[in-house]
């Protein structure tokens, strides 16, 4: 029998300052999908000269790239109650957490996770020289996890990074991991690609597809950071390890540089993301083939179409459906207000229905 797996995000929680301690996973679709994992292509404005030339070795990206990582530093203020030790008398209770991230172009904007920024009374972005600046959110994307920031920052400080293809990718490939793990600036760890196109869980619920499975060492604080092939491009953004301990045990995950590129593209020009919404929770069926719908949400487009919970959806849009990951990126493949056929079995008879792909709800 397998064990229970774990999923953490990779903000790490720092001191609480001043007023006391406080503390800062599913289908496309809008739920679980039997998983208890937990994100087009366009090149940045400018990237490192090194990126895209050759295949260099672990120093070399690090080298190449360490100026464009930097370190995210969030505070949460929140009111305190009369019963909160030790302010009696009510007030503000502050703590502070950190991850990572990386310059998106020679404008300030930075890339990171969403989840190491939401929330945040304040944010600032220190770089690999120490100089530390205030940021602002520009745009974020919870469905995704990912967040756009902006710093005033001279261009002196500014060395994007370059957005690699992930879609070209393969298993054992070499990959490089640059973040700030614990709060430990300038860490650069390194692995292979363990797994493609795995499905994981925003903070949402909703899923994030074509994930990149990892064993380089991400551990809490790694949140936001890159993930670079050897050719010193970024590939993924490092956002969860899963894990019984809550330390890495050599299973990391990485929203695709494909995902970053089609959502950041939008954020940076302050556009929402549009995201496609099928509405269903699937699970692995019980004969292993398909995959079978556990509910339904209501007033969605799959609720619409009559679909119900037991169908077990065999081919969508044409293309065969043998598990709900199948499922989850087919509909994640799709855009909003495209006209797809779903064909399910319910009750031993085979039937189709027309969907019309809606937007996912925030």
């Amino acid at each position: 029998m397998l064990s229970k797996r774990t999923p953490y995000l990779l903000a790490a929680s720092a001191l609480a300052l001043g007023a006391g301690a406080g503390a800062g996973s599913y289908a496309a679709f809008g739920g679980q999908s039997g998983k208890t994992t937990t994100i087009v292509q366009q090149a940045a404005a400018q990237g490192s000269p090194a990126a895209a030339t050759k295949t260099m070795s672990v120093n070399g990206v690090y080298q190449a790239d360490r100026n464009g990582v930097v370190e995210v530093t969030t505070t949460t203020t929140s009111a305190g109650s009369n019963n909160d030790a030790p302010f009696p008398f009510g007030g503000s209770q502050s703590s502070q957490a950190q991850g990572s991230g990386f310059v998106y172009d020679s404008d300030g904007h930075i890339i990171t996770n969403n989840h190491v920024v939401s929330g945040a009374s304040s944010i600032s972005v220190t770089f690999a020289d120490g100089s530390k600046y205030s940021a602002k959110v520009v745009g974020a994307d919870p469905s995704s996890d990912l967040a756009v920031l902006k710093v005033d920052a001279p261009s002196s400080k500014l060395h994007p990074l370059t957005l690699g293809d992930s879609t070209k990718l393969e298993v054992g490939d070499g990959v490089v991991a640059i973040g700030s793990p614990f709060g430990l600036s300038e860490t650069v760890t390194s692995g292979i690609v363990s797994a493609l196109n795995r499905d994981i869980s925003s903070t949402n619920n909703f899923t994030i597809s074509g994930v990149i499975q990892t064993d380089a060492a991400i551990n809490h604080g790694n949140s936001g950071g890159p993930l670079l092939n050897m050719a010193g491009e970024v590939v993924g953004i490092t956002t969860q390890i899963e894990s019984e301990s809550g330390g890495n045990d050599g299973v990391g995950f990485a929203v695709p540089s494909s995902t970053i590129s089609q959502v950041v593209s939008k954020l940076v020009k302050g556009q929402k993301v549009a995201h496609p919404y099928l509405g269903v929770y699937v699970k692995t069926s019980t004969n292993r083939s398909g995959a079978q719908i556990a509910s339904v949400k209501s007033g969605s487009p799959a609720a619409a179409a009559g679909l119900k919970a037991g169908d077990v959806v065999t081919a969508f849009d044409g293309g065969t459906i043998t598990s709900p990951d199948d499922l989850t990126a087919a509909v994640a493949a799709k855009r909003p207000g495209d006209k797809v056929s779903v064909t399910y079995v319910r009750s031993g008879s085979t039937k189709t229905t027309q969907v019309t792909i809606g937007t996912r709800p925030s």
